[in-house]
């Protein structure tokens, strides 16, 4: 039972688990929003709509077609339905006062009470993603990083000697484990880290909105959308706040319910419209489908798609990627760099590096390894690993509250230079909390594959 394995995995651990249940020999229940996780791992959906359960055969693709054409067909159906009892209930109407046929009207009359009323499929109404285009395009590139060393603290850099550009449309995706710097170099780009060396250039006017997963917790739980949009448009009537707050996907009663009651998905889709709000020439998306179902992943890519600026993300969601990402750049060994290939040639390289690894070690490593004396095993179908998947779960939830915290506090305007005792300290902090953090994922995938 895998309840969204994949939400606390980079990219390269969801590549490895995708291959990993591809062959797993037993029966799995997966809940995901995963659609590439779907498609390589299960030969059935079972689909919940409106408190009814329904069964599919084949992938999630198959479930995609057969369910939009049942949704075609029944439509027929309704409409052939209620042409019948638009028919009788004609007849009745006309008739049932003639003493010849009223008869032939009672029984057209029962005839309708024992026609079962046919349902249509509803189709799931998905509020759409938009992202407002920027005021004026910026001259090329609108960011240019020269020779860049850039970290938390200078004795250990985390990415040295970058060079980069990024111009108006560009799409790009960074690869990369968790702790190779993805986000190091997010916050370089987003000023929100300044390098200890080289040059970072921005275009005039630069305007950059930064997605965050830990920014949704950032939120007024106590706030609705409408006063946040509201703090965005102080001196507006109010129907055009409401018009705005519509706009990214509350109107009506939406714009009223406080954040606390929102969904996790419908938090990521208010915080989207929020730092996208005055038109960015730039936006960067720090894993932004954590929350988001199937249908809101596939919008968040339109939105992407149809965004005239250009677009910096960092994701495991392949289908993102790979629909809208026209550049992979690598972050790996204290670089970064472009990737020669596409995702699918990036899944082989990783899976491949993935099984020279599991079966790597020198000749003396593994007769040290068959030598040593076998491990205590616990039973396949016992409660142990599922406690430990809790456990696990729960660790990795609490130390990316405190990682989002730390970078919060590293975040702020020249701490470096106002308090650098306090950065030193949290720049401690943050690296034992990344070493934590691989810790508990690792225990996660451990425990996940012997369940």
């Amino acid at each position: 039972l895998l309840d969204e394995p994949t939400n606390y995995l980079d990219l390269e651990g969801t590549l490895w688990l995708e291959d990993h249940l591809a062959h797993y020999p037993r029966t799995m229940i997966i809940i995901s929003h995963d659609r590439d996780l779907l498609d390589t791992s299960v030969d059935q959906i079972l689909h919940l709509d409106r408190t009814k359960l329904t069964l599919y055969r084949g992938t999630y693709s198959s479930f995609e077609k057969q369910r939009a054409e049942r949704e075609m067909l029944d439509a027929k159906h309704v409409k052939r339905q209620q042409a019948e009892r638009d028919r009788l209930q004609a007849f009745v109407e006309r008739f049932k006062a003639k003493a010849s046929k009223a008869r032939q009207a009672q029984s057209r009359v029962k005839m309708l009470e024992r026609m079962q009323p046919i349902t249509a499929l509803v189709t799931q109404d998905v509020r759409e993603i938009t992202f407002p285009a920027p005021e004026r395009l910026l001259s090329p590139p609108i960011i240019a990083v020269d020779n860049c060393t850039v970290g938390y603290d200078e004795t250990k850099s985390v990415l040295n000697r970058v060079t980069l550009r990024v111009d108006n449309d560009d799409r790009i995706a960074l690869l990369g484990s968790n702790g190779n710097g993805k986000s190091t170099l997010v916050k370089l780009l987003a000023d929100r880290l300044p390098p200890f060396s080289g040059r970072v250039t921005r275009a005039d006017k630069l305007a950059i909105a930064y997605f965050a997963q830990h920014q949704v917790d950032e939120l007024d739980l106590q706030g609705t959308p409408y006063t946040h949009v509201r703090k965005l448009m102080p001196d507006a009537p109010e129907s055009k706040v409401r018009a705005r707050a519509g706009a990214i996907g509350f109107s009506a009663k939406a714009a009223d319910t406080t954040v606390k009651s929102l969904s996790g998905g419908e938090k990521a889709r208010l915080l989207l419209g929020l730092v996208t709000f005055f038109g960015p020439n730039m936006i960067i998306l720090d894993e932004p489908t954590n929350h988001l179902d199937i249908d809101s992943r596939a919008a968040l890519a339109e939105a992407i798609n149809e965004f005239p600026g250009a677009v910096i993300m960092v994701s495991h969601d392949r289908y993102l990627i790979e629909a809208c990402a026209d550049q992979l750049w690598v972050v790996a060994n204290q670089t970064v760099s472009p990737y020669d290939g596409d995702l699918e040639d990036y899944r082989r390289e990783v899976l491949s590096s993935r099984s020279a690894n599991t079966r790597g070690g020198t000749r003396d490593d593994r007769q040290k390894r068959n030598d040593a004396s076998p491990p205590k095993t616990e039973k396949r179908n016992g409660t142990a690993p599922k406690q430990k998947i809790a456990s696990a779960e729960a660790e990795i939830e609490r130390i990316n509250g405190i990682i989002a915290k730390i970078d919060t506090a590293l975040a702020l305007p020249d701490i470096f230079k106002r308090e650098p005792a306090k950065a030193a300290q949290l720049t401690k902090a943050r690296k034992a909390a990344e070493a934590a953090l691989q810790k508990a994922e690792d225990e996660w995938l451990e425990a996940s594959t012997s369940v």
